[in-house]
């Protein structure tokens, strides 16, 4: 239901903005996107692996996620977008992680055509290669053949990441729309914004565009949505946030010898913690 649903906001025309997803690596991140009217809900392959103090090359697992969408799910009915990068490196590895997560509660997976073991996208310290055409093509088939209608398929290619040209990124998009993708995602990591616009202006084809603006944050949901994009994944901005928050608060209680909320550093109250597992509880303190 969630797919379908999912599925026929994108493809909405009369849609006048894009929708905005955000990633949420646990239950307290879905809450606090829900309370801020987020549309949907992105399992980052990043955040959850950093979350469990692992890197982000191909070690987590279809449990791993399933574990993490049915978590969300307990909190808020917004639809779960699951990063399964590669899913596996093949054909059978990504029918695995379809079941799976269809099962938990996804709405729908994006796999992309990075080789296996992948790397993530911005790393300095490796370069991102890129999985045979063919290959992405039969795992969406797969998935497709999985989960029908259930479950949505986002296509993602890593080619202008790794260094092809708009071309060939075209051509590899259009390739997986034509073996089943119900979007596709040309990533970019080009700070300016334009490359984002080129794909815009490039894409001729019916399925809907979705954008990841880490890269280029200057450029609004608003101006993505008007460069012909349907969806902004905004993928790891709350996990970031907290981390920023959490070294504040360490750094404040060293120098002052108390977690005192301050303007430079706030703390939510308990009782706000307690409420998103139990929307009833009441705190003393």
């Amino acid at each position: 239901m969630k797919a379908m649903h999912l599925r026929k906001a994108l493809a909405d025309s009369e849609r006048k903005h894009p929708l905005l997803a955000i990633g949420a690596v646990n239950a307290l991140a879905a809450h606090v996107a829900a309370e801020a009217g987020f549309d949907a809900l992105w399992v980052s392959g990043l955040e959850v692996s950093a979350a469990s103090g692992l890197p982000d090359a191909n070690v987590l697992g279809p449990r791993d996620l399933s574990d993490v969408v049915a978590s969300l799910g307990r909190v808020t009915e917004l639809p779960v977008i699951v990063d399964i990068d590669n899913a596996g490196g093949s054909g059978r590895t990504a029918e695995r992680f379809a079941s799976d997560l269809m099962r938990a509660g996804a709405a729908a997976v994006c796999v992309e055509d990075s080789a296996y073991p992948k790397c993530n996208s911005f790393a300095a310290h490796r370069a991102q290669n890129l999985a045979d055409r063919d290959l992405l093509c039969e795992q969406v088939g797969r998935i497709r053949k999985i989960a029908g209608d259930g479950l949505m398929v986002v296509a993602r290619t890593e080619a202008l990441i790794a260094g092809e040209d708009m071309a060939t990124a075209i051509a590899r998009a259009e390739a997986y729309a034509e073996a089943g993708a119900d979007a596709v995602l040309i990533h970019s990591k080009d700070a300016t914004g334009e490359q984002a616009r080129v794909i815009g202006r490039a894409w001729s084809h019916g399925e809907p565009l979705v954008s990841v603006p880490t890269a280029f944050p200057d450029l609004s949901a608003a101006e993505l949505g008007e460069a012909g994009f349907h969806l902004c994944i905004y993928a790891n901005q709350l996990s970031r946030a907290a981390l920023a928050g959490m070294r504040a608060a360490a750094r404040q209680f060293r120098h002052g010898g108390s977690f005192r909320s301050t303007v430079a550093g706030s703390l939510a109250e308990v009782g706000d913690l307690m409420r998103v597992g139990e929307p009833e509880a009441l705190s003393c303190v």
